[in-house]
């Protein structure tokens, strides 16, 4: 049998067609084998004649032999369709394999394009104080901030820049960019009064590059 669907790839759904279809086959042997044993024990090899070479009169000559036909035919189908489910596995097993290797190679690739594409921080974050709105936000110590609203590498002169913005932006979330454990991440950090000193409850020094 050529490759299912002219050439696409083996699915499962075609492995279970093909179990489907030899246990069907199986099913129709042993409806065969049943005939057989219905007609005095017959099986496959005892004679059709009687001693004295003339045709038994005891059993149905015509359905033995058509059993018997039927029984030939349908164990050399079963033998190639089992050839088949073989191939089948194999397939599904080898491209399970590549895909699992061409997904680790795409999150090798892309960690690498991370790492190389990452921009520049200008501060970090090396104290939140639990319960605050940094803790509440996502933000952990050790962070790096590469874009604080709308202050970010470029533009950052001193920790006055970032006070401007959270004075400004009290109530409203702001958009955070920082860089944690090699990848880039985003936090959505509201301003706002709490239990606590200021309004972030978070500690936030300057990167000496």
């Amino acid at each position: 049998m050529a490759e299912p669907g002219g050439g696409r790839p083996v699915t499962v759904s075609d492995v279970q067609q093909l179990v489907r279809r030899k246990d069907e086959i199986e099913a129709q042997i042993k409806a065969c084998y049943w005939l057989l044993e219905g007609q005095k024990g017959v099986g496959m090899h005892e004679p059709l004649v009687d001693a004295e070479g003339f045709p038994r009169a005891d059993i149905d000559l015509y359905q033995v032999r058509t059993a018997r036909h039927n029984i030939i035919c349908l164990q050399n189908d079963h033998k190639a369709l089992m050839k088949q489910v073989e191939e089948a596995l194999h397939k599904l097993h080898a491209r399970e394999k590549e895909k699992h290797a061409r997904d680790e190679a795409e999150a090798l690739a892309e960690a690498m394009s991370q790492n190389q594409s990452l921009p520049q921080a200008f501060a970090k974050v090396n104290a939140v104080t639990p319960g605050s709105p940094a803790s509440i936000s996502g933000l952990q110590v050790d962070d790096e901030i590469v874009e604080f609203g709308s202050v970010n590498a470029n533009n950052f002169q001193n920790l006055q820049n970032i006070a401007t913005v959270v004075q400004h932006s009290e109530g409203r979330p702001l958009s955070v960019t920082v860089i944690r454990g090699g990848r880039r991440v985003h936090v959505g950090l509201t301003p706002k009064r709490w239990s606590g000193k200021g309004l972030l409850g978070c500690n936030i020094i300057p990167l000496q590059r």
